[in-house]
């Protein structure tokens, strides 16, 4: 049995290891990833586990891991990647890696803690630097104006100056506080001081040109400094109050030039020894990360496999004896020695003397599905499961998908030139696959683009032939083998006289016989009046095709399941009934379109009947009067044959496998078949008996591995059955009538492809090619780039996301509805590789 095709065969294992080889069996089973294990402990709660503790001192290192990273990302040291995938560690080395990392995150922190207060001493002696300048300035300017006895600043240099001043008969002196404020909380800051102060303060500043870098965040911040003058104890009160609301900083600022100037020298001092201490600590730190940098990948490997180890272990039982663990898992039947030699190689590492045993299980249980793909074959995979996983050992969609999906896309789609840029972008993917690879983990845009570059590929090469079958490379037409029509009744003056000239597709010439096309359209259609009018009846007529075809290729999907679960009843009562009633209402239509295709040539086209018109009347028993307006002789008593054939078909579909179950409980029978069908019962989904007629004693073959093969009915009913069977039955009898006319999407984007792509040609290039000479090679050069843009943007992207839509739901729905019933789970094993990749 082809994993692809089908499922693989999965089995119910259960697993003994001892205690002290537990560990290495899981690690080696790990590395495999080949194995779902279940969980034999759902009423225990998480922190109630055996190995809780180990988990919490791996999610300990995870955390301190994840610290020393985003200190390494700060620092802008590039994190080595050498693609090195170490083994799980024993777990006496996780005490080592702990040890490590306690020393690493600790050295960081009082690194970190020390750098923080380096540089907020640094900050605030810079502050005291810029306020010591900045005041300076100010009394020195107001010294200036003082000397130069300006009338209008007299009174001003006197408060600078710290100068006397009579009021009432006593001498005032004025006191000032100095700091700095961020720079956008500066007006608000003055604002209150004014109306705080009721106008009794005088405020000085000037913005510090050079930004700080704020000692905690890191961040550049532009701050200003100020000088307050004031009157009084309770003013500077006040003062020192709105200083402190607004987070302002208030350095100490002597009155004198002489002790300022003192104290500056001693700041500066001050400020060259810190930024000495500040550059060796940060050359200490950064040795410390770069040495961190290269190895913390690995060590995150290390942690997680360690933590993913034990988390899978507190899925286990123990034994009696406290001695063994007792596991069960899903595993592919196809790997059972490739599982045993795994857990040989984890027993033989931790030394035991006693191997691990694997014994294989029988169960009801539904097994997981499982399809082995491989980097070409799990994007399209991912297609059918994103409807729904496949029932084990169902009939997967997915090899054929691999074929249609492209191609009913490149019908849509259908430009060779579109589809050669297309193709050319999806061949780039894949053949610098390796080195794309990294970008495929951090851009989430990138990674479908990449995940998908092999659809993108065939995308492009389907709809490159697509396009020459068309002959449309970029809206035009290309003539590579000449024109079949001919134009000898055609004089010189007629192509003088009129604009417009119908061609005779029946005329000859002794130069050009008439025959098809080789390959494709015509080009001359690209010239014709009527190209639309052809190209619908061309096109629809192809999605009618294309619709039944597939539609009935997917039935016949259906009598592969129904063979493979040894169902006969539903290959006579469901794949017969079915595949009738479709070949006979829309297979005859395609018979009769090829028949005519190929009965009526250009000498008799105008006798030819209509296609919509027979079909109607074939349902209204409406036949012409005529023999000439037949399409074959017979038409009549063959047509009202399908007609019934089909009709008769519904009553099949509904009652035959009704009649088996009611028929088989009526004997007594309690032995019954699961095939594929599902009905309600009592309120709940399950799986509905397909019930045989059997003999005496006789018991049905064995169902595949796993799956549940026998069943005691409790309870029948035979008018919920018979509900259930009805509403299956006119589900695909209205399907096979919408089902058919949704393919017409295929005409519908077809055509807007190409008048989009059309009304792009001659509304944006045509412009350049419209003038003469080298201004229109200037012109041309100048709005290619737009052309270029707009063909990308709309008829590439939005135009190609739409045709995938639109083939992913006649995949999904008209196709995968006639066999697939997709309720099945994913089988998901414990893997590492997995783990790391959902990580990264």
């Amino acid at each position: 049995m082809g994993s692809l095709f089908r499922s693989e065969e999965m089995t119910l294992a259960q697993l003994f290891l001892q205690s002290e080889a537990a560990y290495a069996c899981v690690s080696e089973l790990g590395e495999l990833g080949l194995v779902q294990f279940r969980d034999l402990n759902p009423d225990v709660n998480a922190f109630q586990r055996k190995f809780v503790n180990e988990v919490r001192r791996c999610d300990e290192m995870e955390r301190k891991l994840r610290f020393l990273e985003k200190e390494i990302r700060k620092a802008g040291i590039p994190i080595v990647d050498t693609g090195e995938n170490p083994d799980a560690p024993p777990p006496r080395e996780m005490i080592d890696l702990e040890a490590t990392f306690e020393k690493l995150e600790n050295e960081m922190k009082e690194v970190n803690t020390n750098q923080e207060a380096l540089k907020r001493n640094f900050l605030e002696l810079t502050e005291l630097k810029h306020i010591l300048r900045k005041t300076q300035s100010f009394f020195e300017e107001a010294e200036f104006h003082h000397q130069m006895q300006d009338p209008a600043l007299a009174e001003e240099s006197h408060a600078l100056l710290l100068g006397d001043e009579e009021r009432g008969g006593q001498p005032m002196r004025l006191g000032f506080v100095a700091g700095v404020i961020n720079r956008e909380r500066l007006p608000t800051f003055e604002r209150m001081l004014w109306r705080a102060c009721r106008g009794n303060v005088f405020l000085r500043q000037t913005e510090i040109e050079t930004p700080l870098e704020d000692p905690v965040t890191g961040d550049q911040v532009h701050k200003c400094v100020f000088i307050i003058f004031f009157q009084g104890d309770q003013l500077k009160s006040r003062v020192k109050k709105i200083c402190e609301g607004f987070r302002a900083t208030l350095y100490p600022c002597p009155e004198t030039p002489a002790e300022r100037r003192e104290m500056a020298i001693g700041v500066m001092t001050r400020i060259e020894d810190l930024q000495t201490v500040l550059n060796q600590t940060q050359d200490h730190r950064h040795r410390v990360l770069v040495s961190a940098a290269k190895n913390i990948r690995v060590w995150f490997i290390k942690a997680r496999k360690i933590k993913a180890i034990y988390h899978t272990l507190n899925l286990f039982n123990l034994d009696v004896t406290q001695k063994c663990l007792i596991a069960e898992c899903w595993c592919p039947v196809a790997d059972l020695e490739r599982i045993q030699l795994a857990l040989r190689r984890g027993t033989e590492h931790s030394g035991s003397s006693v191997p691990s045993i694997l014994n294989r299980m029988t169960t009801k249980q539904a097994p997981p599905t499982y399809h082995k793909t491989n980097k070409f074959t799990s994007a399209f995979q991912a297609i059918v499961d994103s409807y729904g996983v496949a029932s084990y050992c169902e009939v997967n969609p997915a090899p054929f998908t691999i074929i249609t999906f492209p191609f009913l896309f490149a019908v849509m789609f259908g430009d060779a030139g579109h589809g050669l840029i297309m193709a050319l972008f999806g061949l780039w993917m894949v053949w610098r696959e390796k080195q794309l690879m990294n970008q495929r983990k951090d851009d989430g845009t990138w990674a479908i683009f990449f995940g998908g570059r092999y659809i993108i590929l065939l995308m492009g090469a389907f709809s490159i032939y697509t396009g020459f079958i068309y002959n449309d490379f970029f809206s035009k037409s290309l003539n590579i083998f000449g024109s079949s029509w001919s134009m000898a009744n055609i004089s010189d003056e007629d192509i003088e006289k009129y604009d417009m000239i119908e061609l005779d597709p029946n005329v000859t010439s002794i130069y050009k016989p008439r025959s098809p096309y080789p390959f494709g359209l015509d080009p001359i259609w690209n010239m014709a009046e009527n190209k639309i009018t052809f190209l619908n009846s061309f096109k629809m007529k192809m999605s009618v095709i294309l619709g039944v075809l597939q539609m009935s290729f997917g039935i016949c999907l259906s009598l592969s399941n129904y063979r493979f679960f040894k169902d006969p009843v539903s290959s006579v009562s469901v794949f017969i009934p079915q595949l009738l009633f479709l070949l006979c209402i829309f297979g005859y239509m395609v018979a009769i379109i090829f028949y005519k295709w190929i009965a009526y040539d250009a000498s008799i086209s105008y006798k030819a009947p209509s296609l919509l018109i027979t079909m109607i009347n074939m349902f209204l028993f409406k036949f012409p009067e005529s023999q000439d307006d037949y399409l074959y002789s017979g038409q009549k008593g063959f047509q009202i044959f399908l007609v019934l054939l089909a009709v008769a078909c519904v009553p099949c579909m509904l009652f035959i496998k009704p009649y088996f179950a009611w028929r088989a409980h009526k004997s007594g029978k309690r032995t019954v078949r699961f095939g594929t069908v599902q009905m309600q019962v009592n309120g709940a989904a399950e799986d509905t008996a397909v019930i045989m007629d059997q003999d005496e004693g006789e018991m049905p073959p064995p169902p595949p591995e796993g799956v549940s093969g026998h069943k005691e009915e409790e309870e029948f009913d035979i008018g919920e059955l018979l509900i259930y069977q009805a509403i299956h039955t006119i589900e695909f009898c209205l399907g096979c009538i919408s089902h058919t006319a949704s393919y017409l999407r295929l005409w519908a984007l077809s055509l807007a492809h190409a008048q989009l792509s059309e009304v792009l040609w001659s509304m944006v290039l045509h412009i350049g090619l419209g003038f003469q000479g080298w201004v229109g090679a200037v012109v041309t050069t100048l709005v290619f780039p737009a052309f270029a843009v707009l063909t990308i943007a709309i008829l590439l992207v939005m135009e190609g996301l739409s045709a995938f839509l639109h083939a992913l739901r006649l995949h999904w729905v008209e196709f995968q509805s006639k066999f697939y019933k997709g309720e099945g789970h994913q089988f998901v094993p414990f893997s590492f590789e997995a783990l790391m990749e959902d990580h990264n």
